[in-house]
C-alpha cells in the first residue's frame, strides 16, 4: 500500500529571514528548510555573534543588526521566521509590516492572556501568521493522517500519546525555569495534535505534578479529553523514568473500527540523540477478510519529527500565502483553540476533583 505524507511544497521562492539564533534553529529549522531547498536570506539574533555562527555554518548571506533593519532591508514576498521566546512576540511582531507572513514558535504566548493578545495583535496587522506546532507534521502523524483520511482503520474512537521516558531539562535553561514546564512547552504538542484529528473536547480532566527530589514547576502529567461516550483521548507523560532504556516509552496510538495504527517517536527517547522512529499498523474486518488474526504492518518512513517536520509548518504557511493550499493548518486562528485547551488543563488541575470523603461522609 501506498502511504502519502510528504508535505506539499510552494511553488514559489518566498525568502526567510530568521528572528533568533537559538538551538532550535540550528538543530531543526535551518536543516529542515536547508533539506526542503527554501531560501534563507537572514537572520538576526541579539547575539550577533550566535547569528554570525548560523549564517557561516549554513551560508546565510545576510545578517541584521536588529529585526528593525531586516524588515527595512527584507527582500520582496519575505516570510519572517519568530525562533524567540513568548515573552518577546509581542515587540516583535509589532515591528512587522502589515500583512506578513509570519511563522511564530509554540507555544503561542506564555499564557492563555498573552495567547489573545498574539491573536488580536494579528488580527490588526492582518499577519499571515501560523504556530510551530510541527508535529503535525511529522512523517508518521502525516502518514497516520493519510490512512485515517483513505477510512482505512474506519472511525477513531481511541487516541493515546504516552511518553515514559528521561527528558535533559538541563540542555534547555530558558525553558526550565518555566512555571508552567509540562503541560506548556512538552505536552502542548500533543494537545494540538489531538485536536487537529478530533478536534476540540467538550470538557478537560487534567493533573500536572512534580517530582518531590526536583525544582522543576512540573515533571508529569495526566490530561484526559472529553468528547461524549466512545471517543477517548489521552495524553499521559512522565520525564522522570531515570531507570535506563529498557522501559522507556513514546508513542502514538490510533485505534478505530477497523483498526490501528502506532508510531513510535523515537527522537524523544535517548534525546537529543534520539533512537528509530517506528510506523506501524493493523487493518482487520472489511479490508481483510481473508485473516484469521490481526495483523500489524511495519512502514519505513523517510524522515522524523526532527527536522522533517519543520518542512511541513513552513511550506504549509508559503503554500497557503501563493494559493496553493486553501487551509493554514496552524493558523493563530486555530491555535488559539490549543491554547484554550492547555488552559483548561492547568485549571483542572488546580481545582482538583471530586472529593472521595464527600461520598465517605453519606455512608
Amino acid at each position: 500500500m501506498e502511504i502519502i505524507y510528504q508535505p506539499q511544497l510552494p511553488t514559489t521562492t518566498q525568502p526567510i529571514i530568521i528572528i533568533g539564533a537559538g538551538g532550535i534553529v540550528a538543530d531543526a529549522h535551518l536543516p529542515a528548510y536547508q533539506k526542503a531547498g527554501f531560501t534563507v536570506h537572514g537572520i538576526v539574533n541579539r547575539t550577533k555573534a550566535r547569528a554570525e555562527k548560523l549564517a557561516v555554518a549554513f551560508q546565510i548571506p545576510n545578517i541584521y543588526g536588529s529585526v528593525a533593519q531586516a524588515v527595512a532591508e527584507a527582500p520582496a514576498n519575505v516570510v519572517y521566521d519568530l525562533t524567540i521566546m513568548p515573552e518577546q512576540y509581542l515587540e516583535v511582531l509589532e515591528q512587522l509590516p502589515d500583512g506578513a507572513a509570519v511563522l511564530i514558535q509554540k507555544p503561542m504566548g506564555d499564557h492563555f492572556e498573552q495567547a489573545k493578545e498574539i491573536l488580536e495583535l494579528c488580527r490588526r496587522k492582518n499577519l499571515v501568521a501560523a504556530i510551530n506546532f510541527q508535529l503535525r507534521f511529522a512523517p508518521f502523524v502525516s502518514a497516520a493522517r493519510y490512512l485515517i483520511d483513505q477510512g482505512l482503520i474506519g472511525d477513531v474512537y481511541d487516541m493515546e500519546v504516552r511518553v515514559t521516558i528521561k527528558t535533559p531539562w538541563e540542555i534547555f535553561p530558558h525553558v526550565i525555569i518555566h512555571p508552567r514546564l509540562e503541560i506548556q512547552y512538552h505536552s502542548i504538542h500533543y494537545v494540538d495534535l489531538i485536536r487537529s484529528f478530533l478536534g476540540d473536547p467538550e470538557t478537560i480532566l487534567a493533573k500536572t505534578l512534580k517530582h518531590p527530589a526536583k525544582s522543576l514547576s512540573s515533571s508529569r502529567s495526566t490530561i484526559l479529553f472529553d468528547y461524549g461516550d466512545t471517543l477517548h483521548a489521552v495524553i499521559n507523560t512522565n520525564h522522570d523514568h531515570d531507570f535506563g532504556p529498557k522501559n522507556q516509552e513514546s508513542f502514538i496510538k490510533w485505534e478505530g473500527t477497523k483498526g490501528a495504527i502506532k508510531a513510535k517517536m523515537g527522537l524523544l527517547m535517548d534525546y537529543p540523540d534520539g533512537v528509530p522512529d517506528l510506523f506501524e499498523y493493523c487493518i482487520v474486518g472489511e479490508e481483510s477478510p481473508e485473516e484469521k488474526a490481526p495483523e500489524w504492518k511495519q512502514v519505513e518512513l523517510e524522515g522524523s519529527w526532527f527536522p522533517e517536520a519543520f518542512i511541513g509548518t513552513m511550506a504549509n504557511l508559503m503554500c497557503y500565502r501563493e494559493g496553493t493550499s486553501a487551509v493554514l493548518h496552524t493558523s493563530v486562528e486555530d491555535v488559539i483553540k490549543t491554547m484554550a485547551v492547555v488552559e483548561s488543563a492547568y485549571l483542572s488541575s488546580d481545582t482538583g476533583g471530586v472529593k472521595v470523603t464527600e461520598q465517605l461522609n453519606n455512608i
